[in-house]
């Protein structure tokens, strides 16, 4: 059958990877692309560097095949608003990233005005700049898009298969449309009523199809040649889900990358909103199978405090540093580092809360303070896991976890020790990517279904947590104090 090619487009850089019919990964390339920050609170990307940073990976990869290609799955990072024009193909803005938060007044009028029970009953999402919707509005009454009928709208999955495609195909699939606070997550549908509230129009949003099943074919726009089968999508962290092998209700997954975000498979039917969590499609196995749901907590920021570590505070040179100088000290001396640099989110969803450090002393050195942030992603995991818990009714009896940070056995056994239940890493972290080949390889017939998944996923190490709950409650509850110091800091929304 030949490879499954993977493109991972994720925040700060893009991937192409060849997965074999055993789900073993034998090559990949890799590009970082610029980050743009025009204002405070603005973060934009340039969708035509992009777009060149992936072909420039596909054509890397391409060189060193010694198999055809049987499919191309795609995982992309989801909320973030592009536009572009159908006739030329030219982007029309910059496009805004999920982090970006310039329509927080616009969430706020909304919400004043009543819109959050439609909001959270038709998409399972919160009235919060980080979903595309508000971006899209502003992008038309700000950002001098024009809404005619050559305008396209999407998300960066829309984009590169529009540019993978030549520009044949306009479409998306349930996992990225239900992050956009446009799509009804119960027919599957964009949402007329709410395209009218935020502005949006209805005819520039892509076609909306299955996760898995094909898109449309490539033309020659990179090395690998026209022909070949776009036949799975999805958003980045469903897409992990799926690699996971998160098949069955209640298996939770966490991916620790830029943020930080917890998935829980609640099954085929879509559960009533639920405060401090986001209900999201997981993903559709075709036209005539009912879709997976899940339950998820966005948490904003994780590995980038470690990269505010490195760039910001010059605490550490690289971020592999890190796990090393964490755990050469057995505590924090009892500091805390809230990073809610963009705000909080789940299960708070505080835009204007921001970054804080509490219980500082003269004695706080390097190694605490990088010990604080590393304990910082286990705390706002456990945040969301309570939530989910108390939601469903259900603990999960372990978390998976991938993503950068996940290498550090010092995270994942703290992590246990907060959760109070096994933590396991798999031994092949690209879950994400592993997730969008299975979807593509799936629709064409590479892999028998989600059972091939699970046969493929192995376990790298299995962290037991403590028998102490009470010193995890306690460190728990100071965490949650400090929580409450960094919240409302910027009422202004600045």
């Amino acid at each position: 059958m030949g490879y499954v090619v993977a493109l991972d487009a994720g925040t700060t850089g893009v991937r192409a990877m060849a997965v074999t019919e055993q789900g073993e990964i034998r090559s990949i390339a890799y590009r970082e692309f610029t980050q743009h920050f025009p204002e405070p609170g603005w973060v934009e990307h340039d969708l035509d560097e992009i777009w060149d940073r992936m072909r420039e990976v596909i054509d890397e990869l391409a060189a060193g095949l010694d198999a055809p290609v049987a499919a191309i799955g795609i995982t992309n990072q989801r909320e973030t608003a592009a536009a572009w024009d159908r006739r030329t193909g030219e982007p029309r803005h910059r496009a805004i990233v999920w982090q970006d938060r310039r329509t927080a007044d616009v969430c706020d009028r909304l919400t004043t005005d009543g819109h959050l029970p439609l909001v959270r009953s038709t998409t399972g999402l919160v009235l919060d700049p980080y979903f595309t919707g508000t971006k899209y509005g502003w992008l038309l009454e700000h950002g001098g898009v024009e809404a005619d009928a050559d305008l396209a709208l999407g998300t960066i999955d829309t984009w590169l298969i529009w540019k993978l495609t030549g520009g044949e195909v306009h479409v998306t699939e349930p996992s990225n449309a239900s992050r956009t606070m446009l799509f009804d997550i119960r027919s599957l549908e964009w949402s007329p009523e709410l395209c009218g509230i935020l502005g949006v129009p209805i005819d520039a949003l892509p076609e909306v199809r299955p996760t898995s099943g094909r898109f449309g074919v490539t033309a020659a726009t990179t090395d690998l040649g026209a022909g070949i089968p776009i036949s799975g999508v999805a958003g980045d962290q469903q897409a992990a889900l799926f690699g996971q092998a998160c098949f069955s209700p209640g298996m939770t997954k966490n991916t620790y990358g830029t943020g930080s975000f917890v998935l829980m498979n609640v099954g085929d039917e879509c559960p009533p909103p639920v405060d401090g969590l986001l209900t999201t499609v997981a993903w559709t196995l075709g036209p005539d199978r009912p879709a997976t749901y899940a339950y998820e907590g966005a948490i904003f920021v994780t590995g980038a405090a470690i990269q505010w570590l490195r760039d910001g505070l010059d605490i550490i040179d690289e971020a592999a540093e890190i796990g090393p100088l964490a755990a050469s000290v057995p505590d924090t001396g009892d500091v805390f580092i809230v990073p809610a640099f963009a705000g909080l989110g789940s299960p708070w969803w505080d835009p204007y809360a921001r970054g804080a450090i509490v219980g500082l002393t003269r004695g706080t050195g390097r190694a605490e303070m990088a010990r604080a942030v590393v304990e910082s992603m286990a705390y706002q995991t456990r945040d969301v896991l309570d939530a989910m818990a108390s939601a469903s009714g259900r603990s999960p009896a372990e978390l998976r976890v991938d993503g950068g940070a996940s290498v550090m056995d010092l995270l994942l056994q703290f992590q246990a020790d907060q959760l109070g239940v096994p933590v396991s890493r798999p031994s092949n972290q690209e879950s994400t990517a592993l997730g969008a080949a299975y979807l593509a390889g799936m629709a064409e017939s590479v892999w028998d279904g989600p059972e091939a998944v699970s046969a493929a996923w192995q376990l790298d190490r299995r962290f037991e947590p403590s028998d102490d709950r009470a010193a995890a409650d306690r460190l728990h509850a100071r965490w949650l104090g400090a929580v409450e110091r960094s919240r409302g800091w910027a009422p202004s929304g600045g």
